[in-house]
Parts: C-alpha cells; structure tokens; sequence
C-alpha cells in the first residue's frame, strides 16, 4: 500500500510541474537577433504569468499597411516590478523605444531586453525579458 501510495505522489507531481517547465520555453524567440522598435503603447498588459506590452509601430516601407502591431512578452510581474517597473510606467498613447529578440517566424512579436521613453530615459532595467 506504502508503495502504491508513493507511485501515485511521485505521478502526481511530476504531471504538475511538467507544464511549467514547457510554458517557459523560449525556442520561439530568436536570441541570436535584437530588433528595436519606435511606436505608440496600445495596452501595457501587467498580468500573470507575463506582461506584455502591445506595440503600434508604424510602417517603414512605402505601401504596407499603416502600422503593425508587435506582441511583447516581459517577465512575471514581480519580476518585472524588481526591475523598477510599475503597473502605470506605460499608459496607452506613450511614445517608446523597445528593444526585442524577434519571433523565429518573423511575426510582430518578440522577448523584450530594454526600453526607452521619447525622451530617451531608460525605463526600468534591462534584462527582464520572460524567457532568458
């Protein structure tokens, strides 16, 4: 019974830890590349179990689309707040500066590294990114 009783625990955690070690893969981002991105603040989403800043980045080429959205991921909140960040840092219609690793696929997203506001301040630290 002893025996039955620690195959079942050992079954049990391991199925609930697997998930958390493949929700923070970061095999989507291209760490090899940085892209820096100067756009408006659409939303600053600060929520479990990342933050994400959606970005509208105006178009650099003649003829494409006016602007293109870009998904950032950050790191969980606490983290992001231990790097000087708060809830209200950006509001929507800010002007900003960010640095990502890119999507592997080339859609509008990446891993954030740092950040600017229009004036060039830093905001917060760099390296908070949700997947390093």
């Amino acid at each position: 019974m002893k025996k039955s009783f620690a195959v079942i625990a050992a079954s049990t955690a391991l199925a609930i830890t697997l998930p958390a070690f493949g929700h923070h893969s970061g095999a989507m981002f291209d760490t090899t590349k940085t892209v820096t991105l100067a756009g408006t603040v659409r939303e600053f989403q600060w929520s479990s179990p990342h933050c994400w800043i959606q970005l509208l980045v105006p178009a650099s080429t003649p003829g494409a689309s006016l602007t293109t959205e870009w998904s950032i991921e950050m790191a969980a909140p606490l983290q992001v707040q231990m790097g000087g960040w708060k809830h209200g840092t950006l509001k929507p219609g800010d002007k900003i500066k960010v640095v990502v690793h890119p999507m592997r696929d080339g859609t509008a997203g990446g891993n954030f590294i740092s950040a600017t506001d229009s004036s060039g301040r830093a905001l917060g630290q760099t390296q908070t990114g949700g997947t390093q």
